[in-house]
């Protein structure tokens, strides 16, 4: 998208606000189906998670993606959105059993990653068809905070536990018919998810009915100038290979399936803010910005770095500036970055915010959410509103004291 582009979304819809472009989105998303063209079923599921608005869900939907959901209003944003239940898989961690059944009384591929309500659901649902979602002790990226393939990880049955799995199973009589593992984020070496791949095989052999096997995602996508990403072309091209030797030596074709976000959404999101003051002291030159973590927590919940570039001056000198919010906190967006100078009431823009991003913004200091826009078909569509006192009200009950 280019600047003036945006510096027009920004003046139309105010800041702070969310811009997406769904012509990204739609390329990112041929370049995952392209690299695995070679295997004969295959399946993305978007994850909700990382940006969970019903119009971009909709455009999922267009695309051919199933859902990949976390919660049971996940699953019901992808119902209200026109997915068919059979298209969205309900991978929780940590829901009660009822949550659970809920989900599958809505007729949703069931994920289950722990043993004790793998034993309770197939006890009670023998015949409802459930995924297993395996922790293989490997981490495919480097940050621990995005991680959850290592031993300590909350998320999956441990490959240590497969006997305890065949015995509730046996027990049961259920019906398997998907494995799944997930390692995070960041995935940076295509022979760690390689090998984090044959664990999955290994396991994947010891059930006849299976029909998919869920290889998660988590595929990094380059946040600055130079920065690595995942091979995704050698990826398909090993997996896919690898695949299909396994579904000849299986007996019959399954589905490969995936559940990106962030590789489908990130670099298609632009989050425009205001500066507000240009602040020096001793030793810094501050942008304090109409925004905060309040509506952009990753850099200060996982240290991540999203470049940011003046769209109101972008020839302009380059200087030393540290970006910061309003919030009545540290909120420091970036320390020290090399941005073309910046004065007051010029737009910052900042890269990389598809995911992650709107979806984990909260009210604090009884702040508004920003709105959201979708750039589709060379024009602006508002997808959310922004937030008035009203919404922060809508909720509360005020009692007589």
């Amino acid at each position: 998208m280019e600047n003036n582009t945006l510096l027009k979304i920004a003046a139309d819809f105010g800041s702070p606000v969310y811009v997406y472009d769904a012509e990204k989105i739609k390329s990112q998303y041929k370049r995952l189906t392209s690299a695995f063209s070679k295997v004969k079923h295959l399946k993305l599921n978007y994850a909700v998670k990382a940006l969970s608005n019903i119009s971009v869900l909709k455009l999922f939907n267009q695309l051919g993606s199933g859902l990949d959901t976390v919660s049971i209003q996940e699953v019901q944003l992808g119902l209200k959105a026109g997915f068919k239940p059979e298209q969205i898989i309900f991978t929780p961690n940590g829901v009660s059993l009822a949550e659970i059944e809920k989900a599958a009384k809505l007729g949703v591929q069931i994920n289950i990653d722990n043993l004790s309500v793998l034993e309770q659901f197939g006890t009670k649902h023998p015949k409802t068809p459930v995924c297993i979602r395996i922790n293989p002790h490997v981490m495919a990226g480097g940050n621990t905070n995005i991680s959850v393939g290592h031993i300590d990880s909350k998320f999956g049955i441990s490959i240590h536990q497969i006997p305890h799995l065949l015995r509730i199973v046996e027990n049961t009589k259920m019906n398997i018919n998907g494995i799944h593992m997930h390692t995070g984020s960041d995935i940076l070496d295509i022979d760690v998810f390689l090998y984090a791949s044959e664990i999955l095989f290994d396991t994947a052999k010891n059930f006849k009915n299976l029909e998919f096997i869920d290889f998660g995602s988590g595929f990094k996508v380059p946040y600055k100038e130079r920065d690595i990403e995942t091979n995704i072309e050698e990826l398909g091209e090993k997996l896919s290979k690898r695949f299909n030797q396994f579904c000849k030596a299986y007996g019959k074709p399954l589905t490969l399936a995936f559940e990106p976000g962030k590789f489908l959404v990130s670099e298609a999101g632009y989050f425009l803010t205001k500066v507000n003051v240009v602040k020096q002291t001793t030793s810094t030159v501050f942008a304090q910005v109409d925004s905060g973590f309040n509506h952009l927590i990753r850099p200060m919940l996982y240290g991540s770095q999203h470049e940011i570039i003046n769209i109101s001056n972008p020839t302009g000198r380059e200087r030393f500036y540290s970006v910061v919010g309003y919030i009545c906190e540290t909120d420091t967006f970036a320390n020290n970055r090399r941005i073309n100078e910046i004065t007051e009431d010029d737009i910052l823009a900042f890269k990389n915010a598809g995911a992650y991003c709107y979806s984990m913004a909260s009210n604090y200091n009884s702040r508004y959410r920003p709105a959201e826009v979708l750039w589709h078909n060379k024009k602006a569509h508002l997808i959310r509103k922004r937030e008035t006192f009203d919404d922060i009200l809508n909720n509360q009950v005020e009692i007589d004291l």
